[in-house]
């Protein structure tokens, strides 16, 4: 089971470096907003790798608000460029 955490968490890490690598330098600005909702993503897989690991519920509701948090940003820049595209 240690060699299953690490190499789940060996490939968070990573997924998330080229995350930050992309927000850092995304040519514009609905690629870094696509970038900053797949670190979210990454976060929520994250905490809950942790939680299953350690047998622990009280994460739940933290990735529940995270979750809603994610999507809400996804809705709102969705709607943003819609906007911003129509004029």
């Amino acid at each position: 089971m240690t060699i299953v955490a690490v190499t789940v968490t060996a490939l968070l890490a990573v997924a998330g470096a080229l995350t930050l690598t992309r927000i850092i330098r995304g040519p514009s600005i609905l690629d870094r907003a696509v970038a900053t909702d797949v670190l979210l993503a990454i976060i929520v897989a994250a905490i809950a790798t942790e939680a299953a690991y350690s047998k622990d519920a009280t994460a739940l509701p933290v990735l529940v608000v995270l979750a809603v948090l994610g999507f809400v940003g996804s809705v709102s820049v969705a709607r943003f460029a819609a906007r911003r595209n129509d004029k």
